[in-house]
């Protein structure tokens, strides 16, 4: 490697962990007053694969950027590495929310609290979601102490501090009142100035609760599905919103692949590959709760059989089409999606 790229990647990685994101080169990210990127909302997927491993796709993790401030939706493994090789300014993190409490969706809790606290938030971070979401809190908080106290000792000098407190998570565990008629249960998750986070429960049995979050600022809106069984309350919850990013799984991939494990003498996998049919959705199914949604835009993330030898997106999205007119696509690590304020625009892009 040149020397000029080591030095941008090494820019590159200085930025992520202190600095803010701008599509300038590395080299200028530096600047001490560097134009404010443009006011809305900034989605980017920072990981679109189920449980399984697959190949350039971090498990679930989906960022959101409104205004200066940063808020995770799930952070699974390795979707914090992408983030700061994206350059994404991780000092800004305010908050995580979490859908479900499946380990493919916090695996990476306490990563990405420690790397948003070193490179300089200054609070700490909000944990918010279903009922266990304090137990989480509490292990990463005593998992990551000790390193906490180490980081501490070590690098508070100069001026630069490590204040513990402001390393720690702060869960707070969402209450839902009772359903409507139609099923629907939706709460005030959080409340930030211009933004409006809204929880709306969905159905992943025997996972539960489980949620959707809808992000509302300045007239933008995403909504993201999380881990769910096709949940026609959600499409309610998700009327007129801009973007839904929603969850799919081919069923009769994930039955080819059980048996697959079945053949090859792996029972036991095969039972398991064939229970996650009862509650995730299809591809078909999403693109209905999108139509009956209205939403301008469908992107399909939680790929879990993106790995697998017979998938190809066409055979993966066969169908979704059959149902009427509808902008959609599939998702992959490093897609953004630009809302900006008091504009209809939706564009799309890739780190």
């Amino acid at each position: 490697m040149s020397r000029r790229r080591v030095l941008r990647a090494l820019a590159g990685i200085a930025v992520a962990i202190g600095l803010g994101l701008s599509a300038r080169p590395a080299g200028a990210q530096f600047a001490a007053d560097s134009p404010p990127a443009p006011d809305g909302l900034r989605v980017i997927l920072c990981g679109t694969s189920g449980p399984l491993p697959v190949r350039d796709r971090s498990k679930a993790c989906v960022a959101i950027q409104a205004g200066d401030k940063l808020y995770l939706v799930d952070v699974g493994p390795e979707a914090t590495e992408n983030l700061i090789l994206w350059r994404v300014p991780l000092n800004q993190a305010r908050a995580v929310f979490l859908t479900h409490l499946h380990s493919d969706h916090i695996g990476e809790v306490g990563e990405f609290n420690l790397q948003s606290w070193v490179a300089g938030r200054p609070a700490a971070l909000a944990l918010i979601g279903p009922a266990g979401t304090e137990k989480v809190a509490a292990g990463f908080n005593l998992a990551y102490g000790p390193d906490h106290g180490f980081r501490k000792a070590h690098h508070e000098h100069d001026g630069f501090k490590f204040n513990l407190a402001a390393g720690l998570l702060r869960p707070r565990v969402i209450a839902m009142p009772k359903p409507s008629a139609s099923g629907l249960q939706t709460a005030t998750a959080l409340q930030d100035g211009a933004l409006t986070v809204t929880a709306i429960r969905v159905r992943h049995e025997p996972v539960e609760p489980a949620f959707a979050y809808r992000f509302d600022y300045k007239g933008r809106s995403v909504v993201i599905s999380g881990d769910t069984r096709k949940w026609p309350p959600l499409a309610e919850a998700a009327k007129g919103a801009d973007v839904l990013i929603h969850e799919a799984q081919n069923a009769e991939m994930t039955r080819q692949f059980a048996q697959m494990l079945k053949t090859l003498g792996n029972p036991r996998m095969s039972s398991v590959m064939t229970d996650t049919l009862s509650y995730h959705t299809t591809p078909v199914e999403a693109a209905d709760i999108a139509r009956a949604a209205g939403v301008k835009r469908l992107v399909l993330t939680h790929l879990t059989q993106s790995g697998l030898p017979m998938f190809t997106p066409e055979k993966f999205t066969q169908g979704m089409d059959a149902g009427g007119p509808l902008d959609w696509r599939l998702g992959k690590d490093g897609m953004t999606i630009e809302l900006p304020a008091g504009t209809t625009d939706i564009r799309f892009g890739q780190f």
